[in-house]
């Protein structure tokens, strides 16, 4: 029996892998869940799965977590808040297994301490890979940690590529697919609203994600993960827009050959994968009807009109701490934007900014990272308040 620690468990990565684990209650036994501020939901989960620790990351919540745990008759359960807490259990004794679902910077810590001590990771949070690169793939290695992917595109050419032979996985191509947003064709970004920014039309994700899917950003960080879990350089990283999300990704090999993965929208299904691998689960989704889609189409993403992605791929080639200033400019004008205090195009206009005045050495330590996450977060609030230019269409 896999003992599962579940960060993030009240967002939509978290709804799904507490399907899965409903459905196999005797291969997992969930020891531990951590939430951002939503503490009734935290103990309406610890009650249902009869959990040991609860967190949460807003510390001003701890009293409320704490009663509403009681309210439940859960006294017993221990109740914890604040980063340090999100890093305890994701080092946990207790657990064989940490389900890394916290977005943003917020999960970089907790995921290498998962690393560090050595868990069996099922990722989903892309910043810890994207700012931690390198760093974090030697600290798996050093410490005989699993890093499983979980986010679709990922899982999907994780799948494709097992049982690879390690020299073609040296010469093969990654392609990722993406479903274009709700603004996929469209030229003209200006008078965007964040309802209708976040509006994806295929999958059920958070507001901070569904933005970065809008601006094809979460692609861009996609790419840049991509190459560090695969160890592909950046050239042999392709990037075709997908609407149907039927192909989640594809693997190109050195004769020609593409294997794809296709699925359903359904993130219970590179969940349960992850968790299950090597064997397979079932996750109980939905099984696909070609005959019934009929038609699946493909086309080269608006570098011009969705400039982020581009972006990202000049990060990743800069080196150097770059890939940081990337995301977390990124996160400070997307909460911007959902705050309406930048338009949609503001975005784009903040991270290339960045970008060109915020040069910065790659990081030797998680200390490090956090600490020029957090320059750049502050430096990115200074110039969208005194650059005009970045906060009009």
């Amino acid at each position: 029996m896999q003992t599962i620690s579940l960060l993030g468990a009240t967002g939509s990565i978290g709804a799904s892998t507490l399907d899965v684990i409903r459905r196999y209650p005797n291969d997992y036994r969930l020891v531990s869940i951590a939430g951002g501020r939503r503490v009734e939901e935290l103990a309406d989960i610890a009650e249902a799965f009869q959990v040991e620790t609860v967190a949460v990351a807003d510390v001003t919540q701890l009293d409320a977590l704490k009663a509403a745990l009681a309210k439940r008759n859960l006294s017993h359960v221990e109740a914890l808040a604040g980063n340090d807490a999100m890093e305890k259990l994701a080092s946990d004794k207790r657990v064989t297994t940490v389900v890394q679902a916290i977005v943003g910077a917020a999960g970089v810590a907790p995921t290498f301490a998962a690393a560090k001590a050595g868990k069996r990771l099922l990722l989903a949070n892309k910043e810890s890979v994207v700012c931690g690169g390198a760093l974090l793939m030697d600290t798996i290695k050093a410490n005989g940690a699993t890093l499983l992917p979980v986010d679709s595109e990922h899982n999907a050419i994780f799948q494709c590529l097992d049982g690879a032979r390690d020299d073609a996985r040296q010469t093969c191509r990654l392609l990722l697919t993406a479903s274009g947003g709700p603004f996929r064709g469209r030229k003209d970004l200006r008078g965007i609203t964040p309802e209708e920014a976040v509006a994806h039309p295929k999958w059920s994700m958070g507001a901070k994600i569904s933005v970065d899917s809008a601006t094809l950003m979460n692609k861009g960080l996609e790419v840049i993960e991509a190459h560090w879990l695969f160890d592909v350089t950046p050239d042999r990283i392709d990037v075709v827009v997908h609407p149907q999300s039927v192909v989640h990704s594809a693997v190109v090999h050195e004769d020609g050959s593409m294997i794809a993965q296709l699925g359903a929208t359904d993130m219970r299904h590179p969940i349960a994968y992850a968790m299950g691998y090597p064997k397979r689960l079932d996750a109980k989704t939905e099984r696909l009807d070609l005959a019934r889609i009929a038609t699946l189409t493909f086309e080269a993403p608006d570098l011009e009109t969705f400039p982020l992605l581009k972006m990202a791929f000049e990060a990743l080639e800069a080196g150097g701490g770059a890939s940081i200033v990337l995301n977390a400019a990124n996160e400070i004008a997307n909460a911007a934007f959902l705050a309406r205090e930048l338009p949609f195009t503001g975005i784009a206009r903040t991270v290339r900014h960045m970008l060109d005045t915020f040069k910065a050495p790659a990081p030797t330590s998680v200390d490090e990272i956090l600490a020029l996450d957090e320059a750049v977060r502050a430096a990115t609030r200074e110039a969208i308040a005194a650059n005009p230019s970045l906060r009009t269409e």
